[in-house]
């Protein structure tokens, strides 16, 4: 009898064993590789976060403020060397690994420091889709790709039309997937100083990423965006899907409400993110944030990440994880 129940509580234990394994096999995670962290001032160092599922050669760009000089940056920093290239004697290294690598760009916004790069780069980076909300779009086409700022290398506008790059209407709420990759996403409206902005809820299968771009908080902006977007991610944290956030703190708390201009001050983001922990319900303890678009200050002084990251510690109630975005840094979700 002593020995049918005991392997009885084997076979249980091994079932359990295997079924924690497959799903362990089954998450992927996420690998992010800072192209530019910097929310301006810092030409070469502008946003852009290549966002791929954990060991997979391609990805996409969320926002491309930088897109060359942070491919380059990264690859001196090693974050590519495990990249699987296809054999092309045409192209440089760094050539290839933006022709490979990035499938597709996520704009959050057109403000140059999030869109510099993909302009720069255009007419070398053919093919590739472009997807936003469609007031971002309208901005791309009509004040960017427009032959006077910079030739229309998209897909419709102003004539001629040399359709390089496929614009990608996102709706509110409705996923799409991101060709070339095993990702889709869902984009989110963000109030920014007056324009509209953009978080992008990228999923591997059932695990998740929240991308944030610029962004100030509701009660300075006079808006339910992110309290409505904190409702749409509490059941991702409830169950563990949701790995870590990428979000905004450009200046540090010495920022005057009326200063922010559409930001984030350590103050508020702690703020956004203890309103986050209490919609989802749950503890959020070495929960990881990566702080982005952080704005170089030209003061003497400590820099503008020691300040900032001083200051979310300080008041880091809940415990989460902060990291400041760095340059050609690689972030493992």
């Amino acid at each position: 009898m002593r020995s049918m129940l005991r392997q009885t509580v084997l076979f249980f234990s091994l079932a359990i064993l295997v079924m924690f394994s497959a799903a362990n096999a089954l998450a992927r995670g996420f690998e992010i590789t800072v192209l530019g962290a910097h929310g301006g001032l810092e030409d070469g160092n502008l946003s852009a976060y290549l966002l791929r599922e954990q060991g997979a050669d391609v990805g996409v760009l969320l926002d491309a403020g930088t897109v060359m000089n942070g491919i380059t940056k990264a690859d001196e920093a090693h974050d590519f060397d495990r990249i699987a290239l296809p054999y092309d004697p045409a192209s440089s290294r760094v050539g290839a690994l933006i022709h490979h690598v990035v499938q597709g760009y996520l704009l959050s916004h057109a403000h140059l420091d999030h869109v510099a790069g993909l302009m720069a780069i255009s007419p070398d980076d053919p093919g590739k889709p472009i997807y936003a909300l469609p007031s971002v779009l309208s901005v791309m086409q009509d004040h960017l790709f427009n032959h006077r700022v910079w030739p229309n290398l998209a897909d419709r506008g102003v004539k001629p039309i040399l359709g390089l790059f496929h614009y990608h209407e996102l709706m509110p709420g409705h996923s799409v997937t991101l060709a070339g990759t095993g990702l889709s996403a869902v984009a989110y409206p963000l109030s920014h100083g007056g324009v509209e902005s953009t978080a992008f809820l990228v999923r591997s299968g059932s695990d998740a990423m929240l991308y944030l771009g610029d962004t100030g908080p509701d009660t300075v902006e006079h808006s339910h965006d992110l309290e409505a977007l904190w409702r749409e991610v509490a059941p991702l944290i409830r169950a563990h899907e949701l790995h870590g956030i990428i979000i905004e703190c450009s200046y540090d708390n010495s920022r005057s409400d009326k200063q922010l201009y559409g930001h984030m001050t350590p103050a508020w983001l702690l703020r956004e993110l203890a309103s986050l922990r209490m919609t989802a319900g749950v503890p959020m303890k070495d929960f990881p944030v990566l702080v982005s678009h952080i704005k170089p200050s030209l003061t003497a002084g400590l820099p503008a990440e020691a300040r900032i990251k001083a200051q979310l510690d300080a008041g880091n109630a809940d415990g989460l994880r902060f990291i400041i975005a760095r340059q050609g840094m690689n972030v493992v979700f």
